[in-house]
C-alpha cells in the first residue's frame, strides 16, 4: 500500500493527531492520588486543545481537493467548505465548554473527565469528516459509526438518571437506523455489483432491488438527522445531554449528516431522481410541520429546542429539492449560520442552568431581562435569526433554501416552499414566547445578576458576530457558492 496517500487526507490525519496529543497531554498532566488520576496542569489544557482546532480550521482552507485509496476517500471544494464551517462550529463548543467540563458538578469529580471530554468531541468530528469525504458506501459507514458512538458517550457524558436515560435511547436508535441503512445498503450492491459511489450512479436503474435500498438507506439516515417520522429520540436525548452537548449534537452532527445525505442523493441516485424527490417533499412538510406544533407544548427549553432543530432540519433538507449548485450551497450557508445562532442559544441556556440550580424550564426565563439585560439581548438575536427575521443571517439563508427548491419548477416544490413559509409564522410565535417570558413576564423570585465567565464571553461574542455579519457580508455566501 502507498502510505503517501495519507498526505491526501491532510485535514483527517491532523484530527488524529490531535487525538494523539490530547491523550498524552491529559496522560502527562495528571498524577495518581488515592487511585484517582488528579490534574496538574488543568488550567493549560482548555487552551491547547483550542489552539490545536484552530489550527485544524487554518488547515482546512489550504487543502486541496484530492481522492485516495481507489477512490474510497474523495474530497471536493464543497467539501472543504463544510469542513472549515463544521470546524468552526466544534471550535466554539471547546470554547464555551470549559467553565462546564472544568466545574465541580461533572460527575462531582471537579474536571477530571477534561481530556476524554475532548477526545470524544475530537473523535465524532473526525467521524463526521470521514463520512462526508466517503466515496464508498463501507466507508461512508464507517464514518457514521466513529462519530455515533462517541457521541453516544458525551450524552451519557454528565453521570445523572436523565443523561445515561438519554444515552440509552440515543445509542438503541442509532443501532436500528444503522441496521436499516446496512440492510438498504446490500440491497444496493444486489442492484449493482459494487459499492462505489461512482459505478452505483452509472449502474443503478429503477427497480424494486434499487428503490427498496434508497427507501431503507434514506430511512436510515433520517434517524440521525431525526427528520418525522424518524424523531422519537431527539427530545428525550437533548434534555439529558449535558447542555454543552446538546449544541453539539444539535449543529454539527446534523449538518455533517445533512451534507453527506444531500451529496449522495445527487450523485449516486441521480437517476432515481423522481423517487426520492417525492420522499423528501413528505418528509419535509411533516418535519417542518409536526416539530412546530410540538414545540408550542414544551415547557423545558431544551425539549423546545430539541424540536426547534427537527424543524430546522426540515429547512435544511428543503434545499436538497433544488437539485443543482444552488441547493447544496444554500445548504451549506443555512448550516453556518444555524450554527452560530443555535450554540447562541445552547451557550445562554448553559451559563443560566449553571447559575439557577440546573433549571432548563421556560419559566426561569420570567423577568431575565431586569437582572441580565445582555445576555438577554443576545438570546433575543439568536432567536430572531432562527425564525429569520431581517436583517440578521437566518432571513437571508432562508431566502436562499427557498430560492434554491422553488427553483426546481414544479408544482410540489411550490407547495413544500408555501408550507414552510406559513411554518416560518408558525415557529416566530414559538421563539417569541421565550422572548416574552425574558421581557414582558415578571417573576417573584427572578435569576439573580450574574457574571458570565471570559469563555462564555467569547463564545458568546464569536456567535453574535456571525448572526450580524454572515447575512450582510455577501462574500461568505460567494465563498461557498465558488466552491461548487
Amino acid at each position: 500500500m502507498n502510505y503517501g496517500q495519507f498526505f491526501n487526507m491532510l485535514p483527517e490525519v491532523y484530527l488524529t493527531g490531535i487525538l494523539l496529543l490530547v491523550f498524552f497531554w491529559d496522560f502527562i498532566s495528571c498524577k495518581v492520588q488515592s487511585g484517582e488520576c488528579v490534574p496538574t496542569r488543568r488550567n493549560l489544557f482548555n487552551p491547547f486543545v483550542v489552539c490545536l482546532m484552530a489550527a485544524y480550521v487554518v488547515l482546512s482552507f489550504i487543502s486541496t481537493p484530492s481522492d485516495a485509496f481507489g477512490g474510497m476517500y474523495v474530497s471536493t471544494p464543497a467539501i472543504h467548505v463544510m469542513k472549515i464551517i463544521l470546524g468552526l462550529g466544534t471550535l466554539v463548543v471547546l470554547i464555551q465548554s470549559r467553565a462546564w467540563i472544568t466545574g465541580s458538578t461533572v460527575n462531582g469529580q471537579d474536571g477530571h473527565k477534561e481530556g476524554e471530554f475532548y477526545m470524544l468531541v475530537v473523535s465524532t468530528l473526525l467521524g463526521m469528516n470521514m463520512m462526508m469525504s466517503s466515496g464508498h458506501f463501507l466507508m461512508f459507514f464507517l464514518g457514521l459509526e466513529m462519530a455515533s458512538v462517541p457521541m453516544a458517550c458525551l450524552v451519557a457524558f454528565d453521570h445523572r438518571q436523565k443523561s445515561a436515560e438519554g444515552a440509552a435511547k440515543y445509542i438503541l436508535v442509532a443501532t436500528f437506523s444503522s441496521g436499516v441503512m446496512l440492510f438498504g445498503i446490500s440491497f444496493i450492491y444486489a442492484a449493482c455489483g459494487t459499492l462505489y459511489f461512482a459505478d452505483v450512479a452509472e449502474l443503478i436503474s429503477v427497480k424494486p432491488l434499487s428503490i427498496m435500498g434508497l427507501v431503507f438507506f434514506f430511512s436510515g439516515l433520517g434517524f440521525k438527522i431525526s427528520l418525522v417520522p424518524f424523531h422519537f429520540w431527539t427530545a428525550d436525548t437533548y434534555e439529558g445531554a449535558p447542555t454543552t452537548v446538546t449544541g453539539y449534537l444539535s449543529v454539527i452532527s446534523k449538518g455533517a449528516a445533512a451534507f453527506t445525505l444531500c451529496a449522495i442523493l445527487m450523485k449516486v441516485f441521480q437517476p432515481m431522481v423522481e423517487y426520492w424527490e417525492m420522499l423528501l417533499y413528505i418528509v419535509i412538510v411533516l418535519s417542518i410541520t409536526v416539530a412546530n406544533l410540538f414545540a408550542i407544548r414544551q415547557s423545558d427549553l431544551k425539549r423546545f429546542m430539541a424540536f426547534s432543530s427537527i424543524s430546522q432540519a426540515g429547512y435544511i433538507m428543503l434545499a436538497v429539492v433544488g437539485n443543482n449548485e444552488l441547493g447544496v450551497t444554500a445548504l451549506m450557508y443555512y448550516t453556518l449560520v444555524y450554527v452560530v445562532a443555535n450554540l447562541a442559544v445552547f451557550s445562554v441556556i448553559a451559563v443560566v442552568e449553571e447559575h439557577n440550580g440546573g433549571r432548563t424550564d421556560i419559566d426561569a426565563y420570567n423577568g431575565f431581562y431586569r437582572t441580565n439585560p445582555r445576555l438577554s439581548f443576545l438570546m433575543t438575536l439568536a432567536l430572531f435569526s432562527l425564525a429569520g427575521i431581517p436583517p440578521f443571517a437566518g432571513m437571508f439563508s432562508k431566502f436562499f433554501v427557498f430560492m434554491a427548491a422553488a427553483k426546481q419548477g414544479s408544482f410540489a416544490a411550490y407547495f413544500v416552499v408555501f408550507i414552510a413559509l406559513i411554518n416560518t409564522v408558525v415557529s416566530l410565535y414559538y421563539y417569541l414566547l421565550i422572548v416574552k417570558a425574558m421581557y414582558i413576564k415578571g417573576s417573584d423570585s427572578p435569576l439573580p445578576q450574574f457574571k458570565s465567565d471570559s469563555n462564555t464571553k467569547l463564545a458568546l461574542a464569536l456567535c453574535t458576530m456571525g448572526i450580524v455579519l454572515f447575512g450582510v457580508c455577501s462574500f461568505i455566501y460567494d465563498w461557498i457558492f465558488a466552491a461548487m
